[in-house]
C-alpha cells in the first residue's frame, strides 16, 4: 500500500472510530452554540467537527510519509535547518513539514466544508486590523499575491490570516461565526499552541487567537493530529 493510499486509509479509519464515540457536544458548539441554529442540529456540527480534525491526522501522515517513510520525525530532525527563505532567514524542518501539511489539510477541509458548513466561509483570507479603530478589512489574494511577488511584505505588517473563518452569512464576511487554525507541532509529542506575535509586531506578545477573537468576533480554535479541536 503506498504513502497516499495508507493515508487515506487512516483517514477513513479516524472518521470511523470518532463516529463511533460521539460526545455529547462538540467542541465547536460548546464554542459557537450559533452553530446549532445555522446546521440545524447538534449532530451535523460534530460531523463537522470530526471532519476537520481527521482532515489534520490525514495530513499529518500523509506529510510524514513524503520525507520519513511513515513514521514521525525526530525532535532532533525538527531542529534542523532545511533552507533559507528570500530574505535569507533560516526554515527549520518543523516549519518546511507545517507548511506542507497546512496545504493538504485545507485541501481535505474545503471539501468538508463545502459537504457540511451552510453558510459562507473563507480559508486562508488576509485581514487587515485596525484595533484603535476596532475596525477590520480583507485584501484580496490578488493583491496579497501581487504584494508578496513585489516584496512588499512592510505593506501586510500588521494584517492577520487564519487558516478557516466560518461566516453566518454573506452580509458578514468580515465578520466570524468561528476561527479555525490548523496546528502542527514538531515533534508530534509537543503540544499544539498559538503562536505568540514577536516584538516587531504590532500585536507584540498577543497571542494569535487572542487578535482573530478581536479582529473578527467568533471564538478562536486549534486544530491538531493529536488532540482533534482543541477546547478554548
Amino acid at each position: 500500500m503506498d504513502s497516499e493510499t495508507a493515508g487515506k486509509a487512516r483517514y477513513a479509519a479516524y472518521v470511523a472510530e470518532q463516529a463511533s464515540t460521539r460526545a455529547a457536544a462538540s467542541t465547536l458548539v460548546r464554542a459557537a452554540p450559533v452553530l446549532i441554529g445555522l446546521m440545524q442540529q447538534e449532530h451535523d456540527a460534530d460531523e463537522l467537527e470530526k471532519g476537520l480534525a481527521a482532515c489534520a491526522v490525514q495530513a499529518e501522515h500523509l506529510g510524514n510519509a513524503r520525507y520519513f517513510h511513515d513514521r514521525p520525525p525526530t525532535r532532533q530532525e525538527c531542529a534542523e535547518v532545511v533552507e533559507k527563505d528570500r530574505c535569507g532567514n533560516p526554515v527549520t524542518r518543523a516549519m518546511f513539514l507545517g507548511r506542507q501539511k497546512h496545504v493538504l489539510a485545507l485541501a481535505c477541509a474545503e471539501q468538508v466544508l463545502k459537504k457540511l458548513w451552510p453558510a459562507p466561509f473563507s480559508i486562508e483570507q488576509r485581514y487587515r486590523y485596525y484595533p484603535n479603530a476596532r475596525m477590520v478589512e480583507s485584501i484580496s489574494k490578488e493583491k496579497e499575491a501581487r504584494l508578496l511577488a513585489d516584496g512588499c511584505t512592510d505593506e501586510l505588517r500588521g494584517t492577520i490570516k487564519p487558516d478557516i473563518v466560518l461566516h453566518e452569512n454573506r452580509t458578514q464576511l468580515l465578520k466570524s461565526v468561528l476561527t479555525l487554525d490548523f496546528k502542527f507541532p514538531c515533534p508530534s509529542s509537543n503540544l499544539p499552541q498559538w503562536t505568540r506575535y514577536g516584538s516587531s509586531s504590532p500585536y507584540a506578545d498577543s497571542f494569535q487567537n487572542n487578535i482573530y477573537e478581536r479582529a473578527l468576533g467568533g471564538r478562536a480554535l486549534l486544530i491538531s493530529p493529536t488532540q482533534g479541536v482543541v477546547p478554548p
